[in-house]
């Protein structure tokens, strides 16, 4: 009898993108069998998906579509649809929503207005590709009370996995202490209005005086070229503006700050999610500041992070100051936040939640 279900993981998703490789690996650590069928994003990637499905329909017991997927759910729902009219058999679907495209892109970046086709597209595809699972994840239950509400679904349909970190690589390192007295803050992200830069450029500026303080910011997106300028124009000589690195080398600057530093945006997202930024940094066991929200009191609190509030350059500026006083501040914190982590949020841990769920559907099939 087999002892372990094989999850088919199906779609356009990167394997690489923390979330995706958290699962994957996560169900691979807990004995699950995980195939994997994607295609790269393209126009023809669907079409190739449902060729190669043929010779994956018999093999597996549960689809996982990955994130990204709100388009993929409808060709996997026909997929799985007509598998059971020529076979009869019953292949129950997980989608990992992840995040919502309307809260995405319209809510949160405000790249199109709510009455934009755009804005009704993106609302058509977060509906229906949830109705059409058989279950849906998201990170938080503050994210998946904005789906029931914006997209008036069931709530039981839901379950919650926290994002999680690539723990194979974003652990704790030793590295050669600095030996030049600077006190090291890092930022690294996709600069979407969620992570409020700008709001932690603001601090920079009440920190100038402190010159034993420096910034790094890496990454790119939406808003760095306004944040850069900001910057420029605020005539600020302690932070450093870097594009994207790969995530090796990123480890080693995560590993050699002194803080890192979470989102503080003022968005409707804000509330809704904890940012992977947040798991990999707690991963590694470096103190972290980060905005108190519902999403970030469902899993750590005061000892395990520095709270301040949303879009306030002056609390993230006292933050930073009270932990670059008190060593003994940032240990604790970086200790408490690194077991709350190992508990709740390895990939380990997250995977057998999953599997769980996936031996759950399994037994809501049979019954």
């Amino acid at each position: 009898m087999k002892i372990n279900p094989t999850v088919l993981y199906f779609g356009v998703y990167e394997p690489s993108y923390a979330r995706n490789w958290v699962l994957i690996n996560g169900l691979k650590k807990n004995g699950v069998d995980v195939l994997e069928l994607r295609q790269k994003p393209g126009r023809f990637a669907l079409f190739k998906l449902f060729f190669s499905y043929l010779k994956f329909k018999q093999d597996y017991d549960v689809m996982i579509v990955g994130f990204p997927g709100q388009e993929v759910m409808f060709l996997a729902r026909l997929l799985v649809w007509l598998l059971r009219l020529s076979s009869g058999q019953v292949k129950p679907i997980i989608f990992d929503a992840f995040t919502s495209h309307y809260g995405g892109y319209i809510l949160d970046r405000k790249r199109w207005g709510k009455k934009s086709i755009r804005a009704y597209y993106f609302k058509f595809l977060d509906r229906w590709s949830c109705r059409l699972a058989d279950i849906v994840l998201l990170d938080t239950n503050a994210h998946i009370n904005f789906f029931v509400k914006e997209f008036s679904l069931l709530k039981e349909k839901f379950r919650r996995i926290w994002i999680g970190a690539n723990d194979d690589n974003f652990k704790p390192i030793e590295t050669e202490k600095q030996t030049d007295g600077k006190f090291r803050v890092i930022f690294f992200g996709t600069y979407v209005p969620l992570q409020g830069a700008e709001y932690i450029i603001r601090a920079v500026k009440l920190l100038e005086n402190e010159r034993d303080i420096i910034f790094y910011f890496f990454g790119k997106g939406q808003d760095k070229p306004k944040c850069v300028k900001l910057a420029n124009e605020l005539g600020l000589k302690n932070i450093e503006f870097i594009d994207m690195i790969k995530s090796e080398e990123l480890r080693l600057k995560v590993a050699s700050a002194d803080v890192v530093l979470g989102l503080f945006g003022n968005t409707p997202k804000t509330p809704l999610v904890i940012p992977n930024k947040v798991y990999e940094a707690t991963a590694m066991r470096k103190p972290v500041i980060t905005s108190y929200t519902p999403a970030i009191r469902e899993l750590f609190s005061e000892n395990d992070m520095f709270l301040v509030k949303a879009a306030n350059p002056n609390e993230i500026a006292n933050a930073i100051t009270r932990l670059k006083n008190d060593p003994s501040l940032r240990e604790s914190l970086a200790e408490n936040g690194y077991i709350k982590f190992k508990d709740n949020a390895s990939s380990m841990i997250l995977g057998a939640q999953l599997k769980l769920i996936v031996e759950q559907c399994l037994k809501n099939k049979k019954s």
